[in-house]
């Protein structure tokens, strides 16, 4: 699966941010551009990192896979 990633170069920091703008809130830094990338790969795979979640007796939790 591929997310878009946009890196931003801060001047007063001397820093890279990335961030994934469909995921809301998943970002990240780095002191270079390939950290920076390298680092929001890591946030985006915690990011969709499954939660444990309790089901009913009627319920059944299925997983589906979203084709490229």
């Amino acid at each position: 699966m591929r997310f878009r990633v946009v890196l931003e170069y801060d001047p007063e920091t001397k820093s890279y941010a990335a961030y994934c703008p469909e995921l809301p809130g998943c970002s990240s830094a780095g002191d270079t551009e390939e950290e920076a990338l390298e680092n929001v790969k890591e946030a985006v795979s915690l990011y969709l990192e499954p939660t444990p979640v309790e089901l009913g007796p009627d319920e059944r939790l299925f997983e589906v896979e979203i084709p490229a």
